[in-house]
């Protein structure tokens, strides 16, 4: 991502700039980044992430977004688009912007070269201080592996899937890794 302006822009003017743009931006304490475009790769696995969960989210109190969906934390003073949001039970709107939320259950994140540091990082960092938050899910684009981060009562414990299912504990939600990075446009091996 690379910051538009130097200086510090109000969250108003931040809005507004959303508003009026093609491009998505992400606020950061003042500073507004734009968001670059994704790979093939990254818009298959993000998509069918939310498919999955979606499918699997049927007749609960839970709903699954896309990352149109902007997450306001007010306590880091960053918006940011996620590659997928759930909020389950009632959605709870930003009091300083109408349009994004501020009570995920999960978040999930699908890695690239050029943000998986920072998802990892800083992000994962302004991600912990949602009070709601639950699980956050990074999905990597290199091989198959989907990594769970969930709240404890100690703080936030760790678990990676290579194979099998993936547990969304707050959801009560098992994800096949084989549906989601199964590529039916893929050639047969040969």
């Amino acid at each position: 991502m690379s910051a538009l302006e130097a200086t510090s822009m109000s969250y108003s003017d931040y809005l507004a700039l959303e508003r009026a743009s093609e491009t998505k931006h992400e606020y950061v304490n003042g500073l507004v980044y734009a968001m670059a475009g994704g790979t093939p790769e990254h818009s298959r696995l993000a998509m069918r992430l939310g498919r999955l969960i979606g499918n699997a989210l049927e007749g609960r109190p839970c709903d699954a977004f896309s990352s149109d969906l902007r997450v306001r934390i007010a306590a880091t003073r960053r918006s940011t688009y996620p590659d997928l949001s759930v909020v389950c039970h009632e959605l709870k709107r930003a009091s300083d912007d109408p349009d994004a939320i501020v009570n995920p259950t999960v978040l999930a994140e699908v890695l690239s070269d050029s943000t998986e540091a920072s998802d990892r990082g800083e992000k994962w960092a302004h991600y912990q201080r949602i009070e709601s938050l639950q699980e956050y899910v990074l999905v990597s684009q290199r091989e198959r592996r989907v990594e769970v981060f969930r709240r404890a009562d100690e703080g936030w414990t760790y678990a990676a899937y290579h194979e099998g299912e993936v547990e969304l504990r707050s959801l009560g939600v098992m994800l096949s890794i084989e549906a989601l990075y199964h590529d039916p446009l893929a050639s047969p091996a040969s």
